[in-house]
């Protein structure tokens, strides 16, 4: 029973770390994107 409770628990942690990692990329990606838009309509290039 305690295995099995560690085992989750691990799994749970592995995948909310893994979750953490993905939003923080797709924030770094969206901000990407903002900044070469607002080069682009300064006239500078992406």
């Amino acid at each position: 029973m305690t295995s099995k409770l560690v085992t989750a628990i691990l799994i749970g942690t592995c995948m909310a770390l893994a979750a953490c990692n993905t939003v923080r990329g797709a924030a770094s990606d969206v901000g990407s994107a903002a900044n070469c838009t607002q080069n682009a309509m300064h006239g500078g290039r992406c």
